[in-house]
C-alpha cells in the first residue's frame, strides 16, 4: 500500500509515489536572452528579400539565445533628379527592374520587378512608417508579419506597397484595423518613429541591408553585412556567445511553418529543411495532405500556400 498514489507515507511525508530525493534544487527559468541581434532593412530591399529563408531559419532554431529587433534603415525617402545609386547605375525606378530580377535569380527568391516600370514605388518611408506603428501598437511578431506581406506583395506580385490602399489592404488581412494604421502612420508621430529607427541604425554603423548586428552584455558584437549563409549566422552567435556549442531547437514541421507563414517558396523549404530543390515536392507531399496546400509556380519557382 506505500506506493498508492492515494496513501500517504508517514515517514516521507510523501503523498503519492515515493522514491523521489526528499530535497533537491531545481530550476525553471529560462536560460536569460543576454544576446541583442539588431536586423537593420527596409520593405524594399531586394537582398533583405534573398535573406528570409535563411533568416527564419536562424529565428527558429536559435531564437531562444537572443532578444530580435527589427530595424527600418530608410532606404529610399524619394527619386531625385540625380542618381540614387551611382555605383549601380540606378537614377530612377526602371534602372531597379534588372537588378531585383538578378538578384531573384541568383538566391531563388522569386522577383519579378515590373512594378517600378508600371507603378513604382517612389518612397519606402509610407511601408516602413506602417511597420512601426503596427509595431508600436500591436507586436513585434505582426508587424514583422506586415513586412512579410509587403515584401510578397511587392517583389512577386507587383503592387506598389507604398500606395495607401495597398497598405490598407495588407493590414486588413492581418486582422488589423489598415485604415486606422495607415492613418496614424501618416501622422507627424509616425514619422518620428521611423527617425528612431534611423537614428539607432546609424548609431550602430550601419550604412547598407541587410545587417545583422549581434550584441553581448558587454556592448561587444559581431556585424554581418550584406546575406550570408545561415552558417554564418551561427558561427557569429557562437562568438557572440563564447560557446563552443549551442543547442538548436528542432525545425517546426512544415505543417506548422506553413499555417504561421501561409505561403512558402521552395528555397525556404530547402534552407529549413537541407533538401536540394529535386526533394522538395516529394517532401512537401510526404509532410501535407492534399487538402492542407496548394502548390503554385511563379518565374520558375513554385511556392504552397496554406488552401
Amino acid at each position: 500500500m506505500k506506493n498508492h498514489p492515494m496513501v500517504c507515507d508517514l515517514e516521507t511525508g510523501v503523498c503519492g509515489v515515493a522514491g523521489e530525493e526528499e530535497l533537491g534544487i531545481i530550476d525553471f527559468n529560462q536560460p536569460k536572452k543576454s544576446i541583442e541581434v539588431y536586423y537593420v532593412t527596409d520593405p524594399i530591399c531586394s537582398h533583405c528579400w534573398a535573406l528570409e529563408p535563411v533568416l527564419r531559419r536562424f529565428i527558429e532554431q536559435y531564437g531562444h539565445y537572443f532578444n530580435f529587433h527589427t530595424i527600418m534603415g530608410g532606404l529610399l525617402e524619394k527619386w531625385g533628379d540625380g542618381p540614387v545609386d551611382p555605383a549601380n547605375g540606378i537614377s530612377g525606378p526602371a534602372d531597379v527592374v534588372g537588378h531585383w530580377r538578378e538578384v531573384g535569380e541568383y538566391y531563388r527568391m522569386p522577383i519579378d520587378g515590373t512594378v517600378m516600370m508600371n507603378n513604382p514605388v517612389q518612397s519606402s518611408y509610407p511601408p516602413s512608417r506602417v511597420f512601426k506603428v503596427i509595431q508600436k501598437n500591436q507586436h513585434d511578431a505582426i508587424a514583422f508579419e506586415y513586412l512579410r506581406r509587403a515584401r510578397e506583395a511587392l517583389f512577386v506580385f507587383n503592387q506598389n506597397i507604398a500606395d495607401t490602399s495597398v497598405m490598407i489592404d495588407i493590414v486588413n488581412k492581418l486582422g488589423l484595423d489598415g485604415v486606422a494604421i495607415v492613418n496614424e502612420s501618416e501622422q507627424t508621430s509616425g514619422q518620428q518613429l521611423l527617425n528612431e529607427d534611423f537614428d539607432l541604425a546609424r548609431n550602430l554603423g550601419v550604412r547598407g541591408f541587410p545587417t545583422i548586428i549581434m550584441m553581448n552584455e558587454d556592448n561587444k558584437g559581431l556585424k554581418i553585412v550584406g546575406g550570408r549563409l545561415f552558417v554564418n549566422y551561427v558561427e557569429g552567435l557562437k562568438q557572440v556567445l563564447n560557446f563552443e556549442e549551442l543547442q538548436p531547437k528542432q525545425q517546426p514541421s512544415l505543417l506548422s511553418l506553413l499555417g504561421k507563414e501561409k505561403l512558402l517558396f521552395s528555397k525556404e523549404i530547402e534552407v529549413m529543411y537541407d533538401l536540394e530543390k529535386s526533394e522538395v515536392i516529394s517532401y512537401v507531399k510526404k509532410e501535407l495532405s492534399s487538402d492542407q496546400y496548394e502548390m503554385k509556380e511563379i518565374l520558375g519557382e513554385c511556392y504552397i500556400t496554406t488552401k
